[in-house]
């Protein structure tokens, strides 16, 4: 019986009622059995449908109060280019009246031109690049944790949620390659599109929200493993907590699944990245190479984004290698994946939704990717982040070593006084120094990522439509 039903159901009862009470004024009598059990059954279907709106409306408003709003423009400039993941798109190389001709990100999007022009694709191709990251946000109603009493990750999640698109990328990267693109509501044509689409549906049920052996890198399972980091369900992370936490799933989940074996994460070491560490990792007996996820925790300011280190962060998201970067702002963590100017593009875990059951034979794919690009100032960033790369080869590696030095020292800052975002050093981080107890990292300042009020909505944000100016 559906809520409507039982609400005319209750009418019809208290009819009834009434007429039983007019039919005899000088007594009082009972009430039928069978209308007393179909009371019962009416007042559960009430209580079921009253938790099922409570569940709604708890939805509609964290989706307010955590800064998603109905109708909101992203502004992109005509002369700039918009980087996205070490790839670059420029208006100038749209065709005339592409982008007003498609307001919303997604929709007529176009298989990139072939352009001999420094800036490669125009915005088209940034659309279709854009709306084919895998984007993970708040569910509600998934399996409970263990543990605890959680169906919904809303309010506490967000960098776990960033955490998972940050791997995603690198998955993508991996098993589909960076110039993979998804299209919505396109038909399967070949046997190549059918073996991505697999592919996809495969890296999106890995993060399936339950505990399973299937979804080895669910929320279930970081919140279960994050226990190994003083942390308990229902508790906030900060962006080396979950870069911490990204390694030990990886480290379970290859355990199971033959699919992992030849992929690695290595977690950088008080803003180091020890490169005869990484060679131990990686390098297996008969000379083969296991692919690097390379997480980079790292605090650039004390209580403010120093602004020195500006161009350096967004010379990186230009790095084919890069993969983005988790952080966000003060109590809000976003997903960084490019910028325009002196504004970072980023996908945003601070919507709510319905979770999915990915291991229905085809799924809903819409959910898991986002039409609305976001920019935020730079100057907003919150100091402490983790900054991602994916080096598929070891020759990827060493390219990475080699030029990687020039991106990390400020512009500003003289040859004298060098202060980079974080190092490269040739040896072993166990012949240099102590490991640190990653409990009490310095790069970990959990209270700036504690659950936003109300006050600290999105005003800035810009989403749903481009608009050129």
């Amino acid at each position: 019986m559906n809520g409507s039903n039982s609400v005319v159901h209750n009418c019809d009862l208290q009819l009834a009622e009434n007429g039983i009470k007019q039919s005899s004024s000088s007594s009082k009598l009972d009430k039928p059995r069978a209308n007393m059990s179909s009371s019962r059954d009416s007042t559960e279907d009430l209580l079921d449908l009253k938790g099922k709106v409570e569940s709604r409306l708890l939805s509609m408003w964290n989706n307010v109060k955590f800064g998603w709003t109905v109708k909101l423009k992203t502004s992109f400039s005509k002369e700039s280019p918009v980087w996205l993941l070490g790839r670059c798109y420029h208006r100038k190389l749209s065709p005339t009246g592409s982008l007003e001709s498609s307001t919303e990100i997604g929709t007529e999007a176009t298989a990139p031109q072939p352009m001999e022009q420094i800036y490669g694709e125009g915005i088209e191709g940034f659309k279709s690049d854009f709306i084919s990251r895998i984007w993970m946000t708040y569910r509600r109603e998934f399996p409970t944790m263990i543990g605890s009493t959680f169906t919904t990750d809303c309010g506490w999640g967000c960098m776990l949620r960033s955490g998972q698109m940050m791997l995603a990328q690198a998955l993508v990267c991996h098993f589909l390659g960076r110039s993979w693109r998804w299209t919505p509501d396109k038909p399967i044509e070949n046997a190549r599109e059918l073996e991505e689409d697999c592919n996809h549906r495969m890296i999106i049920k890995w993060f399936g929200d339950k505990a399973s052996v299937n979804s080895p890198l669910s929320i279930h399972q970081m919140v279960s493993l994050g226990e190994s980091l003083g942390k308990k369900p229902g508790d906030w992370y900060g962006p080396a907590s979950v870069a911490h936490c990204l390694k030990a799933v990886m480290s379970a989940a290859s355990k199971e699944n033959y699919l992992f074996d030849k992929l690695e994460v290595y977690v950088a070491q008080d803003s180091t990245v020890y490169v005869q560490d990484v060679y131990t990792l990686c390098r297996q007996p008969h000379g083969e190479w296991k692919s690097l996820i390379l997480l980079v925790p790292v605090k650039l300011g004390s209580d403010k984004f120093n602004p020195i280190y500006s161009s350096c962060l967004t010379s990186l998201l230009t790095l084919d290698f890069c993969i983005g970067i988790i952080g966000g702002r003060p109590k809000h963590s976003l997903y960084f994946i490019g910028y325009q100017d002196d504004r970072l593009i980023h996908l945003d875990p601070h919507y709510c939704q319905e979770m999915v059951d990915v291991w229905q034979a085809n799924f809903s794919l819409q959910s898991f990717h986002c039409k609305s690009p976001r920019k935020m100032p730079l100057s907003k960033m919150d100091p402490s982040c983790c900054i991602g790369f994916y080096l598929s080869t070891e020759h990827d590696f060493e390219t990475f070593v080699n030029i990687i030095k020039s991106f990390l020292v400020p512009q500003a800052l003289s040859s004298k006084y060098e202060y980079p975002i974080f190092t490269i050093n040739n040896g072993s981080c166990t012949t240099v120094m102590d490991t640190p107890n990653i409990r009490y990292s310095i790069f970990e300042t959990e209270q700036h990522w504690v659950s936003p009020n109300i006050q600290d909505s999105d005003t800035d944000l810009e989403s749903e439509e481009f608009v050129l100016v």
